[in-house]
């Protein structure tokens, strides 16, 4: 069965699917598609798993495929990696009206659609997340990036794709550790916005765990439909859709404070989201009872806990990097509770450190 749900942007709409077995269905593909050319951007990892079943999908449709197969890793979502897709698509001709298919997860995603973004001031793009961190959240809402070494996600665009196709068949081929760190994210939506959302997690965690195909297609359409909904009303982040970064200031901190792989994002943005429930709780916000289960869930999910060893003020000279900082104040998404977020500023430094340090011993 295929699950269908809309980013309401006006003529800049798009459909995400979302249901098993899709990759191999040209007549969802094919509609998208201008020119009887497509450019498939992957990895070293992904390409060996799906990248035969995509091109022979869009071979059904009329379409053909050059294929760019980039270095699998966090620590390659450079400026040089980038090149790598310029180099293919300026060397096989490609016009403005080529389409660009990123096949994979989260860096994937961000590395392919800021390409397409800028090939050529603008190339449609389709958006195929292989990792359950990125079917529910980064192919969603047109966020583009690369990392640059002194702040993760600080170069990029907002570029919408035509459409998303989220196969949760895929996720059998995900290793244990992806699974989990996708997880956090899932997470999230209940935390800022969904409180039914983070019960029914609760309940069903073990089987997302144990890779229940009826259990993870509900997970990824309640999350995709609540992101949605959040996209649609502020598509560049000027109010709503910043509370999607509950726990990233915190999480790329300990991204760029380690080194870009080290830790997976979902695990650094689970970690930062405990410090920020911690100082929610500090600042009389969150009840104790609403961080236990917090962080209960986060445990169960087999995702970190505790914050990276970094000390409190190297994660504040890396937070003030962040995007979300404004005229040097920093600007966090805290709990007031489970389903309720809101971005605070002006926040006693000597208080976020204290948080900082509660959660990272």
């Amino acid at each position: 069965m295929i699950q269908t749900l809309n980013v309401e942007l006006a003529e800049r709409s798009y459909p995400i699917y979302i249901g098993s077995g899709l990759l191999s269905q040209p007549e969802l593909l094919t509609p998208y598609l201008v020119r009887k050319q497509a450019v498939v951007v992957t990895n070293a990892t992904i390409a060996p798993l799906y990248l035969d079943v995509l091109r022979s999908t869009l071979q059904k449709g009329g379409i053909s495929a050059l294929p760019v197969i980039l270095p699998d890793g966090e620590k390659y979502k450079t400026w040089e990696t980038l090149n790598l897709i310029f180099d293919a698509l300026i060397g096989g001709h490609c016009e403005r009206n080529t389409t660009l298919i990123a096949l994979g997860g989260g860096v994937i995603g961000d590395m392919g659609g800021f390409a397409a973004a800028c090939y050529q001031r603008g190339m449609p793009f389709i958006q195929i997340p292989t990792t359950l961190l990125s079917q529910v959240d980064s192919s969603v809402g047109g966020k583009t990036a690369i990392n640059h070494p002194l702040g993760k996600n600080m170069i990029g665009a907002f570029y919408q794709p035509k459409m998303v196709l989220a196969d949760i068949s895929t996720l059998d081929t995900l290793p244990d550790r992806e699974l989990k760190a996708g997880l956090a994210e899932v997470i999230k939506y209940g935390l800022i916005r969904d409180p039914d959302f983070f019960a029914w997690l609760e309940a069903n965690l073990d089987k997302l765990l144990a890779r229940d195909a009826k259990a993870l297609a509900y997970a990824v359409h309640r999350s995709c439909a609540n992101k949605a909904e959040v996209v649609s009303a502020d598509e560049r982040e000027t109010g709503e859709r910043a509370l999607l970064n509950l726990g990233h200031t915190f999480g790329h901190a300990i991204e760029t404070g380690l080194g870009y792989g080290k830790w997976l994002h979902g695990e650094a943005i689970a970690a930062g989201t405990l410090i920020a429930a911690e100082l929610s709780k500090r600042l009389g916000w969150l009840a104790e009872p609403s961080v236990q289960r917090i962080e209960s869930l986060y445990r169960q999910a087999g995702l970190p806990a505790l914050g990276a060893p970094l000390g409190a003020a190297r994660y504040l000279e890396l937070m003030r990097h962040d995007k979300k900082v404004r005229d040097g104040s920093l600007r966090l998404v805290l709990l007031r509770e489970i389903g309720l977020a809101v971005v605070a500023d002006g926040l006693d430094e000597g208080m976020i450190c204290a948080a900082i340090e509660a959660r990272c011993t």
